[in-house]
């Protein structure tokens, strides 16, 4: 319930803001360029309360300030900071502004009360009424006469405006007492000052916010935690290669009789069965056609992201550019989920084709149609439009799908992938099994050393979804999904040799889930960052939050499988 602009038409938005829910709202602060405004009311807020809609909207306001609920503002698509002083010398900018503030009942200040000292009174709040806006601009030189906008940056205020028309912004703060009765008045104004400011260059505007985020050196202990990890999967993968195939090259250049080479060992003894055919392939060739369309749009997603297309400024770059993609990506996961069905001497082709292009799409679909149906019932502004949805089914349905069937015709066509032994008929016994190459054990230990490469980009990457923090290492990501593709890999093969050597033979689906188990660590990363970092409060919301992980485990499991 703030100061509305009358009569302005709302930005458009496109696909990436749409579906994160960012609703861009036109304002009704005006300014002129190079114009110096002072002290310029906008609007007053007069809040009956003995009348309960009236009750209901204050309360509505003491909870937000309670909750430190920000203010987010756009000038010339740069997001206007309050920049401040943080410990060791540091300024902190950020891209919001607190509605307000409270004083606890004991005189402990909140949040953002402590900047002023003034914020005494007890058991009060303080609402940010008043601010002071300074415009920082270059003048371009060498092009037409103009100037461009370089940074905006707030000071939010205070003001107990005594005379609401005619404000003079001084005196005590705008205090409300949480057991105030009666007529409670809020004027809301604003001050202007332009600043020419040679040194920042119009490319380089973003710096000021981005440099003021001091993460860069946990980013490199991260990544040289998780190189040592690459390494040591690499030296294992390595010998293990290296040790059986030099061993079995000595010891087939030292055969004299051909009746040695009947006494085979370890995983040479299931060559015959290697190859057979695994339980449920039709589900596991989805997955992993599914799973192949996901690990392309991310290589692509995040290779633009380095190269800069889709940064923070662009707004909603980065997501409309993920769906994009991942509509396009159809006929690679066709293709795929048919060539790998068609080597597991499945029939069923048309079931193949229709199970790719809907299981795993479905799944996320009904996911975030039913967390929209929430929104839409809270009233929520992050609810997506009925026509959004239309063009993400038009997306998917008249894309996608035909794309998938297309894929599916090449992979059908082409023979089935030619094994280099042929399979027994009757299946060997599988001996009794040590408690580290048993199925379940094995699936654990394998999604850890994953999980570890990942986990502090993770945070990161929560932070920027959950408390509207930028996230713009998209070189580290990028780092980071390399890494993690070859510890997926590797940590999968060492223990794919280790069962086989047990004689244990069932390797498909457990090549899978080894790997694809990091997004149950990641499902259980993200329950602990719920209820250590945020303060979610409220049913709706707690179902919104597990159900769009559930949504990013799924996609996750999909991608390391």
């Amino acid at each position: 319930d703030f100061c509305q602009a009358e009569g302005k038409k709302r930005p458009s938005e496109n696909l990436g803001q749409v579906l994160f829910g960012e609703r861009i709202e036109p304002s009704p602060y005006r300014f002129t360029f190079n114009k110096k405004e002072t002290c310029k009311s906008v609007c007053t807020k007069t809040y009956d309360t003995t009348k309960p809609e009236d009750k209901q909207k204050l309360d509505f306001l003491k909870k937000s300030m309670l909750l430190n609920y920000q203010h987010h503002w756009i000038v010339d698509n740069m997001p206007v900071t309050w920049c401040y002083d943080v410990e060791d010398g540091q300024r902190f900018c950020n891209p919001g502004f607190p509605i307000g503030c409270y004083i606890t009942e004991d005189g402990r200040p909140k949040d953002a009360c402590v900047i002023n000292s003034e914020f005494h009174e007890k058991d009060t709040f303080y609402i940010f009424n008043h601010v002071d806006i300074k415009i920082y601009y270059h003048v371009v030189e060498n092009e037409a006469l103009g100037a461009r906008l370089v940074a905006a940056k707030l000071e939010p205020k205070s003001y107990k405006h005594t005379h609401a028309d005619n404000p003079d912004c001084s005196g005590v703060p705008m205090d409300i007492s949480n057991k105030a009765s009666g007529e409670v008045k809020i004027a809301y104004t604003y001050s202007v000052t332009f600043q020419e400011e040679k040194s920042i260059r119009w490319a380089s505007r973003w710096d000021y916010i981005l440099e003021s985020m001091p993460h860069t050196h946990i980013q490199w202990f991260s990544i040289m935690n998780s190189l040592v990890i690459v390494l040591f999967l690499s030296g294992m993968v390595a010998m293990i290669m290296l040790r059986t195939l030099h061993k079995d090259i000595a010891r087939y250049n030292q055969m004299d009789s051909t009746e040695d080479a009947q006494e085979e060992f370890g995983w040479k003894l299931v060559h015959g069965d290697i190859f057979r055919p695994p339980r449920k392939g039709m589900l596991l060739s989805v997955f992993l056609g599914s799973g192949t369309q996901i690990l392309i749009m991310t290589f692509v997603t995040l290779f633009f992201a380095c190269l800069g297309f889709l940064s923070p400024a662009n707004r909603g770059a980065l997501m409309t550019c993920a769906v994009v993609l991942w509509v396009l990506l159809g006929t690679p996961a066709g293709y795929v989920a048919a060539r790998f069905y068609k080597s597991f001497g499945g029939e069923k082709w048309k079931t193949n084709v229709l199970l790719t292009s809907f299981l795993c799409p479905g799944i996320v679909f009904a996911d975030f149609f039913i967390m929209n149906l929430i929104l839409w019932g809270e009233g929520s502004s992050a609810a997506i439009p009925f026509g959004t949805l239309v063009a993400i089914l038009a997306l998917w349905f008249c894309i996608s799908v035909p794309l998938t069937f297309i894929g599916a015709y090449f992979g059908f066509k082409k023979n089935a992938i030619e094994h280099p032994v042929r399979t027994n008929q009757i299946p060997r016994q599988i001996p009794e099994q040590s408690f580290y190459t048993k199925p379940l054990p094995g699936i654990i230990m394998g999604g850890i050393l994953p999980f570890g490469c990942i986990f502090i980009q993770l945070f990161f990457i929560l932070n920027s979804i959950w408390s509207h923090q930028m996230y713009y290492m998209f070189g580290f990501l990028f780092l980071v999904f390399i890494i993690l593709v070859i510890t997926c890999s590797e940590a999968t093969i060492l223990l794919c040799y280790f069962h086989l050597c047990a004689e244990d033979y069932h390797w498909q689906w457990r090549s899978f889930l080894t790997s694809g188990f990091t997004a149950v660590y990641f499902l259980i990363y993200a329950i602990h960052y719920f209820f250590s970092k945020l303060q979610i409060t409220g049913t709706a919301s707690t179902i919104l939050y597990f159900g769009y992980t559930m949504i990013m485990v799924l996609i996750f499991f999909l991608f390391t499988g």
